[in-house]
């Protein structure tokens, strides 16, 4: 007797009693007991005993189904049948309302997504974002597809993004994965609309064309899944070789996109770059490299603190027609924003202006400050395009002919920013 007492003896305030514990052990033993079961569930020709009061406790959905009127709260009701509800999930999450505790490392993923299903349909909402939080942990090339449908289906607006962030990192590995093939015609059409889902334009088509094959009954779907490709990105032979012997692409819409190809500026072209937000991707690390430029080895080296006249910066001389300073990206990136550092050991200014490239060759002028005295750090937002070249040119030092840039910084933000007149104003 004493023994026992001890065991069960907790650490609480002096006058309180608190046997959670043993609270939850006598409920849990309850769990597929038919001791006091008052009602049986159907699932796949699979009885799951249970007790009315503890689901009814438990679930706002089986409160209503078994106490508010229906024809399963009438006395005498035998077996309740769950139709399209897999037997796994549904004593997984029996378990759960039993003793809140699921071991998902247990269940096999497909099974993990039926349960997420069932705490979406009964409203168990911790457990939704606990399964939620455990498919990010085990996001994969496998599963991300699956995953990432379930989400779109069950709006889990965190979980979806999440998926979209591994497809964008991954996109060729995802394109050419089975679960590609398993994806809804919703589900692939969001996808491929992402300016970030950054893979050849010809591979995109590919894949879904693979999945339209999967299932003849989804012949109509690809060919609206197709508008989503942008086929100006495509080559003229990729076009004519690729996309037209399918018949998947109206004969004109070809046309068009050859024609869109031909005569519109690089630049203004539609096209996907990769997006990795609030991170500076100038740096040797992502692949970038200072092509033009004098002394190019100081930008990219992330020492903004050692410079002084004869070091520590990239710099070109300030004369007509010279290429400035030019930063080749590692890959096609999505910018907003990019910060300089201009030298500023004494009181010096500059004028400057810049501009960004896909191809070296087409130069689009983003900020323009060649009427403006600049000094020291600038941060420079703009709206967003998907680049591969930055250009910077100095136009102007107020004390001898040449520009100094000592920092090089590129990246995409969230933080909210306006512009007036090409320079920065409050936020709204």
């Amino acid at each position: 007797m004493s023994d026992n007492h001890n065991q069960l003896q907790v650490h609480t305030p002096v006058g309180e009693v608190e046997h959670t514990h043993v609270l939850s052990e006598h409920i849990g033993a309850l769990f597929l007991n038919d001791e006091y079961s008052d009602v049986t569930f159907l699932v796949e020709d699979k009885k799951f005993p249970a007790h009315r009061i503890i689901l009814a406790a438990r679930c706002e959905y089986f409160r209503a189904l078994l106490f508010g009127g229906m024809r399963e709260s009438k006395p005498g009701t035998g077996e309740i049948p769950l139709p399209e509800t897999s037997a796994i999930a549904f004593q997984a999450l029996l378990r759960y309302i039993y003793t809140g505790k699921i071991n998902l490392a247990d269940l096999k993923e497909e099974n993990i997504l039926d349960v997420l299903g069932l705490a979406h349909k009964y409203g168990f909402l911790e457990l939704e974002a606990s399964i939620s939080d455990y498919l990010r942990a085990i996001l994969n090339i496998r599963n991300v597809c699956m995953v990432y449908d379930v989400a779109t289906l069950y709006s889990l607006l965190s979980l979806c993004h999440t998926c979209c962030e591994f497809m964008d990192k991954n996109a060729l590995e995802v394109l050419n994965s089975d679960s590609f093939l398993t994806l809804s015609h919703d589900a692939l059409k969001e996808i491929i609309s992402r300016d970030s889902f950054c893979a050849p334009e010809k591979d995109i088509f590919a894949a879904t064309l693979r999945w339209s094959e999967e299932e003849p009954n989804k012949n109509e779907d690809v060919r609206l899944i197709v508008k989503s490709i942008r086929l100006p990105l495509m080559s003229l032979a990729e076009l004519l070789n690729v996309v037209r012997p399918t018949n998947l692409v109206e004969p004109d819409s070809i046309l068009d996109a050859i024609k869109t190809r031909s005569e519109s500026r690089d630049m203004d072209l539609n096209y996907r770059g990769f997006l990795t937000p609030e991170e500076n991707i100038a740096t040797l690390r992502h692949g970038a490299s200072v092509i033009k430029g004098e002394m190019k080895a100081a930008l990219l080296d992330g020492d903004c603190t050692n410079y002084d006249l004869d070091r520590g910066f990239t710099r070109h001389p300030i004369e007509e027609n010279n290429g400035g300073v030019v930063v080749k990206l590692g890959q096609p990136s999505i910018i907003n924003t990019i910060r300089l550092l201009l030298w500023d050991r004494d009181t010096r200014s500059y004028s400057y202006y810049l501009e960004v490239s896909m191809d070296e060759k087409d130069w689009l002028r983003v900020v323009d400050h060649s009427r403006y005295l600049c000094r020291s750090w600038q941060t420079l937002h703009f709206p967003t395009r998907v680049i591969k070249y930055v250009r910077i040119v100095g136009v102007h030092n107020t004390v001898n002919k040449v520009f100094h840039l000592v920092s090089f910084e590129c990246l995409y933000t969230n933080k909210p920013f306006q512009l007036e007149r090409g320079l920065l104003g409050e936020s709204m």
